[in-house]
């Protein structure tokens, strides 16, 4: 059964307050009336879940009076003033100064029904939305790894659990699910939180130069290596290296990284000198290494070696509950960046978070709250008023650009992999692009 919204109703007319009681009672709400202002007090506070309506003409503590001192106690709890005809200036000042909406004497019920209808609403709304950035700040201080979901519980238990051995990770997880998250959270939790915590991701680099960065070189080694650098693993030492799109590490230096993983040495290119390393690694993966016909090329004995524990990130669509504490975390922390206030969950982000299957997980989340703070994205595209009488070519388009942005949202605007996800020549790409007015530079990661 719904909870009935509260509303304290303040009038020093006995008769009219029983009647105004009896006219939102009917309406719905609980209605707590009051005939002054000092016992209204006496029961108001900021945790107070509804709206007030008072009237402006009482003895001892007059109605804005009574307005300024709500005021102090939460600057968002909606006042709705009763008003004589000769007190609608003041009224009106009050309005200025932040009472929610005044109605002058008589007024018919409907008028202070809707009144208290849309202040009650805008008062959920605040209330929701302090209590989300609150749940987002707890998270956030007990883990980085924000979720209320059995399954994030879980997944934060097993965290806690590994994260001070030295035992080598392979983190499991669809683009923008967290993996890297994951990899510093056992960093920080480790013994090894001191040493540094290097990042190297396996797709992003072409064959050529992986083994460099990785294994490091000396001067002279190869054309170009003018002198000495230290690799990615070398400098990981004491700390933990962290290989994302490890499925995408070429066949010759998976040969070495195993060597790595079981020697705990390297050899850097041009020279013969075999350096020991203390590190920790974990190793990322967007598909199923442990199924022969999806790892392809990927080495069997590698992946054995670093399947001593697996932890698998859910994708956002499997803990949807999780969906508005992440989003009130980004959409805080965006304000915060771009200097801007956060702006009240409307209906259509609210439906936007609840309908949208999320396939860039909880990174198109986060652009997604970027762009709600910065008041470029207000809601799903559903939530746009579509015309009935849309032709069958006309309906097409427009789900056409609907699936484009979610691509170019859950892949960061990066143009190869966004193709790659559509199955669509880059030239046909662009030309969607213009026809659909899409702004890709929108979708850029941002770091």
């Amino acid at each position: 059964m719904a909870t009935m919204i509260p509303v304290a109703l303040i009038d020093d007319d006995k008769d009219l307050r029983r009647a105004t009681a009896q006219t939102l009672e009917l309406a719905g709400f609980s209605v707590f009336a009051y005939e002054g202002a000092k016992a209204a007090l006496a029961d108001l506070s900021a945790d107070f879940a509804g709206s007030i309506v008072t009237d402006i003409r009482m003895p001892d503590i007059d109605g804005l009076q009574l307005f300024a001192t709500l005021q102090t106690m939460d600057v968002d709890l909606p006042v709705i003033l009763m008003t004589g005809h000769g007190d609608i200036p003041m009224a009106v000042q009050a309005i200025q100064d932040g009472a929610y909406d005044f109605i002058a004497k008589p007024f018919a019920a409907d008028r202070l029904v809707q009144s208290v209808r849309r202040a009650s609403e805008k008062r959920r709304l605040i209330l929701e939305n302090r209590m989300l950035r609150k749940a987002a700040e707890d998270a956030q201080e007990n883990s980085p790894l924000i979720g209320q979901t059995p399954v994030m519980e879980n997944l934060r238990r097993i965290l806690r659990h590994i994260a001070d051995t030295d035992v080598d990770v392979l983190v499991a997880g669809e683009t923008g699910s967290g993996k890297e998250v994951v990899a510093q959270i056992l960093h920080q939790w480790s013994h090894r939180r001191k040493g540094n915590f290097v990042a190297l991701n396996c797709g992003a680099l072409p064959e050529t130069v992986i083994e460099s960065e990785l294994f490091g070189h000396e001067a002279g080694a190869f054309t170009g290596a003018q002198k000495r650098r230290t690799g990615r693993i070398e400098h990981a030492g004491g700390g933990t290296l962290f290989l994302d799109e490890i499925e995408s590490m070429p066949v010759a230096t998976q040969v070495k990284m195993l060597r790595v993983l079981e020697m705990r040495e390297i050899t850097p290119l041009g020279t013969n000198e075999v350096r020991p390393v203390d590190l920790r690694v974990v190793a990322a993966a967007k598909i199923d290494l442990g199924d022969p016909a999806v790892r392809g090329e990927f080495r069997e004995d590698l992946y054995y070696r670093l399947n001593v524990v697996t932890i698998s990130i859910p994708p956002l669509r499997e803990r949807r509950d999780d969906i508005p504490l992440l989003f009130s975390h980004f959409a805080a922390r965006a304000a915060e960046r771009f200097r801007r206030d956060v702006p009240p969950l409307s209906e259509g982000v609210r439906r936007h978070l609840a309908s949208h299957s999320w396939p860039g997980n909880v990174r198109e989340l986060s652009h997604y709250a970027e762009r709600v703070v910065l008041g470029v994205e207000g809601g799903a595209p559903a939530a746009t008023p579509q015309p009935t009488d849309a032709t069958l070519p006309e309906r097409l388009e427009r789900y056409e650009a609907e699936i484009i942005r979610d691509a170019l949202s859950a892949n960061d605007g990066d143009v190869r992999r966004t193709i790659e996800a559509l199955g669509i020549p880059r030239k046909t790409f662009y030309d969607k692009l213009q026809r659909h007015g899409i702004n890709r530079g929108g979708y850029a990661a941002r770091k």
